[in-house]
């Protein structure tokens, strides 16, 4: 099984023998690269792979997670007939128990998703639900949802019938290969060291799950994980079982339940995990288990018991206790690194590692082969995490929770706890004093919304927030209010070539003279997006690119993948300038009495400098929010000086969900949401904003796609029912017929009515009918291609 004589070279070596490293082989070999190299430290699966409990169920918060594990189930019952290696394929479906109120919405939620997505997936009755696992305690059950298609593999197995595969293709496999480090030049990846000899590469695949991390630091780069311990408890023989059952899923009580050898397997995510310290998983822990800790386990225990009445009888086989590695928000990561060209992550899985790892794998190899993923995977992207989260106290206390809300129902407005206040912008002082409640994006506090009340209490109807949210929209509108951006990513570029440099990678007018402000869509060379961006031309040879909050990290990695010809210079200011957005029909009075007047003789998208409260200010003639008024960037140090004087002429602080709210209204896109890596300009009504003439990356492309007939698919939405509570991703139907999503929904408070963004596949015109399902309830609305509210061309009164 295993080769003998390691390489020189290899095209690609991937790092670990689990899972992912096994189906990252597979399909690398499979794209044509069949000199690739697996090296193990141990014997394959031995890390996490070998004790997983190997459920495989498609559903996922996202078309393309969910698409992405489907692929995991075509591969593994494709695998059996391509290798004769069986894979242990059982597939008996899942059934979702719910035994609250919230709960029983939650799965309802999950119901419409699997619809949309093309999962089969229906309510059952509490009386159904008993029926199909008869030796569950019903009598607190609700309500429940079934999902046929689900099952689980025999992880060893599905490993070996990938390196078989593999090997089949010219894929080599090296056991007792221990990393001792990794070998760069230039930010690039060059070789692996290992106890064996050095293998000099072009691009490694790092799927070392539990090492990731240190293995990643070896070639300078943050992999940002940690481990926890992960329990279920395995019983002998129980009367009852005779064959295989259903994954019931009780979530409310922090468990999954199955059969295992006619006994019961009963696992858990239990509200707070505990963290693994490093050093405990040394190079000899293979094929190992952490220690039995009952008191840990014992009230997932007492659930357990109350939901399987059988198991306060059955004879218990063990405690497994198994390390799975976590990140900081409980997606993986997948990509190449922000630090170090060449170096591609597929690890933090996360718990779900055997049902993502075909799809995973593939879509990494994907991504090194042709230098992106087969789709959009941006919640899984490697470059989205601040440096800050790949310290070690942070991953110790965020990793545990990351477990914990497994099965957490999904509230909007749900803030995790643990490491928090890791980056606070340079007004957090004025903001908690005015009543702040944060949110974290990207390790920053950010207002979410103004309140002296206490935490909410969260709830799928109408939130706590909502008479809070709707005085900060109202003083935006009728009078000014301030919305924080600073935490957006800012990118100077400077030199000779910047123009040429921008044309070149930006699809917008970046040739505007000195003192206009440039929207652009970045593309790839598929015409999709890249980022989004706003740009500030300061000089001839200077532009300051203003990009997403989370994105930073992948837009200056982008752009600088591009500089090589370029006499620019490419940095990251975004901690330098705090950026105040002015946004309101008196915004107008308040920069003249602040001492700011010429402000006012700034047309529409132009940029230019002035003194607030004495302080310099660059302020940009825009609006994210549909209201007239500025974005002020300012030196962070200033930004105290310059808020008070605002505050002092009338302005009021204002948080993210009134600028959600009136985004939607105005029909404005942001990235992660309308936008993304399967979508170009076109479906998402943004063409106007590129340029005719072309020269960018791809513009091509952009061209191929209008002329198969591509065409707009962004629309508004109005609901009828001002008590709806559309979240995103609810299915849209037209006549029945589900012909697309939303994307981003929040209440229209100058609307009056609940608003949504939705990507649909069939041309509506205005006024068009359609309903939105939401928890399985059919809402009625209104199609609107064009913004909802548009206040006036938003003027300003002087």
């Amino acid at each position: 099984m295993v080769d003998s004589s390691l390489p020189a070279h290899a095209s690609v070596v991937v790092i670990g023998g689990g899972i992912m490293g096994c189906s990252t082989l597979f399909h690398l070999a499979g794209m044509g690269v069949t000199d690739a190299v697996l090296i193990e430290r141990n014997k394959l699966t031995s890390g996490t792979t070998w004790h997983s409990a190997a459920q495989v169920r498609a559903l996922r918060h996202s078309q393309n997670l969910t698409r992405m594990i489907q692929y995991s189930v075509d591969l593994y019952s494709r695998l059996e007939q391509e290798t004769g290696q069986s894979v242990g394929w059982i597939q008996k479906g899942s059934l979702s128990i719910a035994t609250n109120p919230d709960r029983l919405t939650h799965i309802k939620r999950q119901e419409a998703l699997a619809q949309a997505y093309g999962i089969e997936a229906r309510s059952v009755s509490p009386q159904e639900a008993a029926e199909r696992w008869p030796l569950m305690n019903a009598d607190d059950v609700l309500g429940a949802v079934w999902s046929p298609d689900d099952g689980r593999v025999s992880p060893s197995d599905v490993c070996a019938a990938l390196v078989k595969a593999a090997r089949g293709l010219g894929a080599k496999m090296f056991e007792d290969t221990g990393v001792t480090g990794i070998l760069t030049e230039n930010g690039k990846v060059r070789g692996v060291q290992t106890t064996r000899g050095t293998i000099m590469c072009d691009a490694i695949a790092l799927c070392a799950g539990l090492w990731s991390r240190e293995v990643g630091a070896m070639a300078g780069a943050a992999v940002p994980l940690l481990a926890c311990e992960h329990f279920y408890l395995l019983t002998k023989p129980v009367e009852g079982i005779t064959g295989n059952m259903p994954t019931l899923s009780d979530h409310d009580s922090h468990l999954y339940i199955r059969d295992d050898s006619r006994g019961l397997l009963v696992g858990c995510f239990e509200p707070m995990g505990k963290p693994v310290a490093p050093g405990v998983l040394d190079e000899n822990f293979a094929f190992q288990l952490l220690p039995e800790d009952w008191d840990h386990f014992e009230p997932m225990m007492l659930n357990a018991l109350h939901r399987l009445p059988p198991l306060e009888t059955a004879e218990v086989k063990m405690l497994l206790n198994g390390p799975e590695s976590f990140t900081p928000d409980g997606s993986f990561m997948l990509g190449e690194t922000v630090e170090t060209r060449g170096l591609f992550l597929g690890c933090g899985m996360n718990s779900v590692g055997i049902a993502s790892g075909g799809g995973a794998g593939m879509n990494l190899a994907h991504a090194i082969v042709h230098g992106h993923t087969a789709y959009d995977l941006g919640e899984a992207d490697a470059k989205r995490f601040a440096p800050v989260f790949n310290s070690l106290d942070h991953l110790m206390a965020r990793a545990p929770e990351i477990l914990g809300t497994h099965y957490e129902i999904a509230y909007p407005g749900k803030q995790l706890k643990t490491a928090r206040d890791l980056r606070r912008l340079p007004l957090d002082a004025e903001y908690r004093a005015a009543g702040a409640h944060f949110g974290q994006f990207h390790g920053w506090e950010r207002p979410l919304y103004f309140s002296k009340t206490a935490e909410p209490t969260l709830r799928f109807d109408r939130p706590d927030w909502f008479e809070n949210v709707a005085a900060e929209v109202m003083a935006a509108h009728e009078r000014a209010a301030i919305f924080d951006a600073s935490p957006f990513g800012k990118i100077e570029v400077t030199g000779p070539d910047a123009e040429a440099f921008l044309l070149h990678t930006c699809a917008g007018h970046m040739a505007r003279a000195p003192g206009s402000v440039i929207y652009s869509a970045v593309l790839n060379d598929r015409g999709t997006f890249e980022s989004d961006i706003t740009a500030q031309r300061i000089t001839a040879d200077h532009y300051r690119l203003f990009v997403g909050t989370t994105a930073i990290g992948h837009d200056l990695a982008w752009f600088r993948r591009y500089a090589e010809g370029f006499d620019v210079a490419l940095s990251d200011s975004t901690e330098d300038y705090a950026v105040l957005g002015l946004m309101g029909p008196d915004a107008a009075r308040i920069v003249a009495q602040c001492g700011a007047p010429e402000l006012n003789q700034l047309g529409y998208f132009k940029v230019g400098p002035a003194h607030i409260a004495d302080k310099h200010v660059r302020a940009a003639r825009m609006s994210y929010v549909g209201e007239a008024g500025w974005e002020i960037t300012c030196k962070a140090g200033n930004a105290a000086a310059i808020y008070s004087a605002l505050a002092a002429a009338g302005a009021v602080p204002a948080g993210l969900y009134a600028q959600t709210s009136m985004r939607i209204e105005k029909g404005f896109c942001a990235m992660g949401h309308e936008l993304d890596s399967d979508i170009t300009p076109v479906e998402a009504g943004l063409a106007f904003a590129t340029r005719k003439s072309g020269g960018f990356i791809g513009h091509r492309a952009m061209q191929d796609r209008l002329a198969a007939g591509a065409e707009p698919g962004l629309i508004s939405l109005v609901l009828d029912d001002e008590t709806a509570m559309a979240l995103g991703h609810e299915p849209v139907r037209l006549d029945g017929q589900i012909i697309g999503q939303t994307s981003t929904c929040a209440f229209g408070y100058r609307v009056g009515k609940p608003v949504a963004l939705a990507h649909v596949n069939t041309r509506l015109p205005d006024g068009a009918r359609v309903t939105v399902d939401i928890a399985g309830q059919q809402f009625a609305a209104s199609v609107k291609t064009g913004a909802l509210f548009d206040p006036d061309g938003a003027r300003m009164r002087g």
